[in-house]
């Protein structure tokens, strides 16, 4: 039990941290522009595969408590906003991210593993997003308007995430001794 409070401890700073990070948007299509894909893969590194999506399933737990910690609030009724899916691939994000990123400190390593995680999150997102535009909203919106208002347009953004990640992760990841939290 003793060995278990530090990851717990680091993986509520991670919830609360991705929380913060949904306050700091940029309006954009259906969605806003946030950093909070990046802090799921920056959990997923330093905190590993299990840790990091325990870390994000506590921050989607929480807002759909009700706490407003979503991008525009929170409650059960949120799982009808269009961006609800990306939300819910944040924990996929954070477990293949730590799963590819392993203990490697390259650069390279982390930042193709955060690209992955965060495209893992999306396939869930994108379609998630088609389906309550679709389904819920009545929208009709087919296939490719969907995949360029809810993904194309997101990845220049996504891009830039990932190389910060994979910048300031290595020196992150020695200082908190991620070999502890195993």
């Amino acid at each position: 039990m003793r060995n278990q409070i530090r990851p717990l401890i680091l993986a509520g700073a991670f919830a609360a941290l991705t929380a913060v990070c949904g306050f700091f948007k940029i309006p954009l299509g259906f969605m806003s522009i946030t950093l909070q894909t990046m802090m799921a893969a920056l959990a997923g590194i330093l905190l590993g595969s299990k840790w990091g999506a325990v870390s994000q399933g506590a921050y989607l737990a929480l807002g759909l408590l009700g706490l407003p910690i979503f991008t525009q609030g929170g409650g059960v009724g949120y799982v009808f906003q269009p961006s609800f899916g990306f939300l819910l691939g944040f924990p996929l994000t954070a477990a293949v991210t730590g799963l590819l990123a392993g203990e490697s400190c390259s650069v390279l390593r982390l930042g193709l593993s955060a690209g992955v995680g965060i495209l893992a999150g999306y396939l869930i997102g994108t379609p998630y997003m088609g389906l309550i535009l679709n389904v819920y909203m009545g929208k009709e919106l087919d296939v490719w308007t969907v995949v360029k208002t809810g993904c194309l347009i997101y990845l220049p953004g996504e891009a830039v995430k990932i190389a910060v990640t994979a910048v300031i992760a290595p020196p992150l990841k020695r200082a908190l001794g991620r070999a502890e939290l195993i």
